[in-house]
């Protein structure tokens, strides 16, 4: 949990209104992005979005927690700019995210996300591919067609989240196949896949209002350690987490053989929980029968990545990026309103439930 002098900042800051206020002032510019597409990738991107459901009837479905869209908005108000200014940013960053869900879904075999069935299990692989590489397209579009200086500059920052985003998934897909992963690999990765995508989000509002490259490099230095404080709640949530809460089955991450923070930590930590956990994780990736354990089966890792201490690790890293994030703030001059609200999306990220 913050300090509690943070916790008192969160509660002068009504974040719930502004991560609306994101949703709000980016789905229409969003939803008109997404029409572009040919059919039927339109629809399977409405699908996705959560605008219609399986059967091409509107829904109200979760369109997610909407944290990027409020960073690149906020980043704007940094020069003194409307949010409004950071409009284009959030849609192209929320593209380049969801062309990243997409397509993790497909290759992580995950069939539910946000409460209802993924992409790939309604419309098939196929389509999450092409849908997925088709918003990605579309990302880029949304910030070049705005034929500024301060669009490309944009574009170009994205691009390169969006590289280091790729190299991510790749490093944490051949992570499941390995026996070991170093705590550092493990936060390298997360950096890559998470990091880099919050650390654009956090500047690219900021860029399109005219911001110099130092307050840029400023505010994605806060975005990136968000990002990895973010990453490390997710890690808790996707073995202990409820699946009320976080739309995904009970202890998800253990039936995808993630190494996740967690599980990373609890195996470097040494002594006999450890060692335990080593050697039923070696076993289980040699097991033919793995897709078929129970409950009972998942619990008892869950129980010895606990007992090892991999979960209060966790907790105390998400604690200790969400301390750098806020740290950074400091070197960027900035309406003490804005930074306000800059600490209480970063406190809220480290006390989440989904």
């Amino acid at each position: 949990m913050p300090p509690a002098s943070q916790a008192a900042r969160r509660t002068a800051v009504d974040v719930s209104a502004l991560l609306e206020r994101g949703r709000t002032l980016a789905t229409p510019v969003l939803r008109a992005a997404v029409d572009r597409l040919a059919p039927p990738m339109d629809t399977v991107a409405a699908y996705h979005f959560g605008w219609i459901d399986a059967h091409g009837r509107p829904a109200d479905g979760d369109g997610g927690k909407a944290v990027r869209p409020a960073l690149a908005m906020l980043s704007a108000e940094v020069t003194g700019a409307a949010p409004e200014t950071g409009v284009p940013g959030a849609v192209a960053v929320e593209l380049v995210h969801n062309f990243s869900l997409l397509h993790d879904d497909l290759m992580d075999g995950d069939e539910q996300r946000r409460h209802r069935d993924t992409v790939w299990k309604v419309h098939g692989p196929a389509q999450a591919i092409l849908v997925g590489d088709a918003l990605f397209a579309l990302a880029n579009e949304v910030l070049l067609e705005l034929g500024t200086v301060e669009a490309g500059r944009a574009t170009r920052r994205l691009i390169t989240a969006s590289r280091s985003l790729i190299d991510g998934q790749a490093q944490d897909i051949s992570y499941e196949h390995r026996d070991r992963v170093s705590v550092e690999e493990c936060l390298e990765m997360e950096g890559n896949k998470t990091g880099a995508l919050l650390a654009c989000a956090s500047s690219i509002g900021a860029v399109l209002g005219g911001a110099d490259d130092r307050t840029a490099d400023a505010l994605e230095t806060y975005g990136y350690h968000l990002g990895l404080a973010f990453q490390a709640v997710d890690d808790l949530l996707g073995i202990w987490g409820d699946p009320e809460a976080t739309g995904k089955q009970t202890w998800s991450d253990l039936r995808q053989r993630k190494k996740s923070l967690p599980v990373v930590a609890a195996l470097a930590a040494g002594g006999p929980a450890s060692e335990r956990l080593g050697e039923i994780l070696a076993a289980d990736a040699k097991s033919s029968d793995f897709a078929n354990f129970s409950e009972e089966e998942f619990a008892a890792r869950a129980a010895l990545i606990e007992e090892a201490g991999g979960r209060d690790w966790t907790a105390e890293e998400a604690r200790r990026q969400h301390t750098i994030a806020i740290e950074a703030l400091h070197a960027v001059d900035m309406p003490a309103p804005v930074r306000e609200r800059f600490t209480a999306l970063a406190d809220f990220v480290v006390v989440r439930k989904r």
